[in-house]
């Protein structure tokens, strides 16, 4: 079940997550993967609840598939394959996703 009003602020429960970020400016939507990603590597069952309400699970799994397994830890990546449905992940070795960032 999706949330019914698309706020566009995290809640409040997610700061921890984003201390190394400005947390007020990170737009749940604009910011999909870093939200996506911080939250299902340092993030606790509530976060994970609060992301397949806000997203969807449909729509996790797609941002999910899109973004290179290396981006997640280890005992994350497993869980989160398992709670989404997730058979295969997108491999990117960490030296050619650096090199690609460094092409932009």
């Amino acid at each position: 079940m999706r949330a019914k009003t698309k706020d566009k602020k995290l809640p409040a429960f997610f700061k921890p997550l984003f201390w190394s970020y400005k947390f007020s400016s990170i737009d749940p939507e604009e910011h999909i993967k870093t939200v996506i990603v911080n939250s299902i590597n340092y993030g606790e069952w509530e976060h994970w609840q609060w992301l397949t309400r806000y997203y969807g699970k449909k729509k996790m799994r797609r941002i999910i598939k899109n973004i290179p397994m290396s981006e997640f830890r280890r005992g994350a990546l497993r869980l989160m394959m398992f709670v989404f449905g997730i058979k295969k992940m997108n491999y990117a070795s960490r030296s050619s996703k650096i090199k690609a960032e460094r092409n932009l």
